[in-house]
């Protein structure tokens, strides 16, 4: 069996430069096959995931002889981080490696959901030339709110001030100091939504954030105003977001995490014919250059706490 096991997709030159001299087995689908990963894990030092394998459990006890956990990302609400450290297995996020990939997705997709423009081919291909329904809003001069204030977040605001944007941030856990030196003003969450004409979410998934965004924080949000979540599926109430739209309360919304990851039919279809809803599967950090970067990161981590 193999020293390292990696489950899910990861920059290739990574692995094979990377962890050259290791014994590593990769398979970017074994996270589908569970009884398989239990098996392959079982006598791993190491195993390197993303998102969607859930390391806790069945899977985390088959795990004897594991001493590293990879995490391809920053997230770690898939991996059992308190049963990790009970048992000395070091859990390895790759911090900051992906940071300019999300703050780029957030930029990307407000100036797409404020302006409006951007859907139009199909119809103005077919000779439809709706240019009155679709004057849409500049970015310059709107207000970015940030709600969280780490480093995704902090990247985020330095892009927005240099579109032109107002930003201010709601963090409880971030200094003061924080804010001031990245030149944000620091505001109650209530004055944040009741501000900004794009809030964007940066806050992980804990008892206290989980439908933080629920109906009434929806209600209290400028008209019109835009939502990003690319932060956590659970930090908001994806039902609550669907009547807003419905309703014209809410200008936009921008999804990229869910509570459920892939959606289900089900689950999916108060999803379905929105308007201007934008809805991808949990892809706002993964990019060309970011995969790269949070591959050779993770394997760095991993190489430093094998070695030791």
């Amino acid at each position: 069996m193999s020293d390292i096991v990696i489950c899910e997709f990861m920059d290739e030159m990574a692995i094979t430069q990377g962890l050259s001299g290791f014994d590593y087995f990769y398979d970017p689908n074994l996270v589908d096959r569970p009884d398989e990963l239990a098996a392959r894990v079982k006598d791993a030092r190491a195993l390197i995931v993303r998102n969607r394998t859930q390391v806790r459990g069945a899977l985390l006890e088959s795990g004897a002889r594991l001493r590293a956990i990879g995490r391809l990302g920053v997230g770690l609400d898939n991996i059992d981080v308190a049963a990790c450290d009970a048992r000395g297995i070091a859990v390895l996020p790759a911090s900051g490696a992906n940071d300019l990939s999300v703050a780029e997705y957030v930029i990307a997709t407000a100036m797409l959901l404020l302006r409006g423009a951007y859907g139009a081919s199909s119809g103005v291909s077919a000779g439809k030339w709706p240019r009155n329904a679709l004057i849409g809003r500049e970015t310059a001069g709107k207000t970015m709110g940030l709600v969280g204030f780490g480093s995704i977040a902090r990247l985020t605001a330095k892009l927005a001030m240099a579109m032109g944007m107002q930003v201010i941030g709601y963090d409880p856990f971030a200094k003061d100091a924080v804010f001031a030196e990245a030149g944000i003003r620091k505001v109650a969450l209530t004055d944040l939504l009741a501000q900004a004409d794009v809030v964007s979410l940066h806050v992980p998934l804990t008892d206290e954030t989980r439908n933080m965004i629920d109906a009434a924080s929806l209600a209290s949000m400028k008209p019109g105003a835009i939502l990003i979540n690319a932060a956590r599926g659970g930090v908001v109430d994806e039902a609550a977001v669907a009547a807003a739209l419905k309703a014209k309360r809410l200008g936009g919304a921008a999804l990229d995490v869910f509570v459920e990851e892939p959606l289900s039919a089900g689950k999916g279809q108060i999803l379905v014919d929105l308007p201007n809803l934008i809805l991808t599967p949990h892809i706002a950090g993964v990019t060309a250059e970011s995969n790269t970067r949070v591959s050779w990161v993770t394997v760095e981590n991993i190489k430093r706490v094998l070695a030791a």
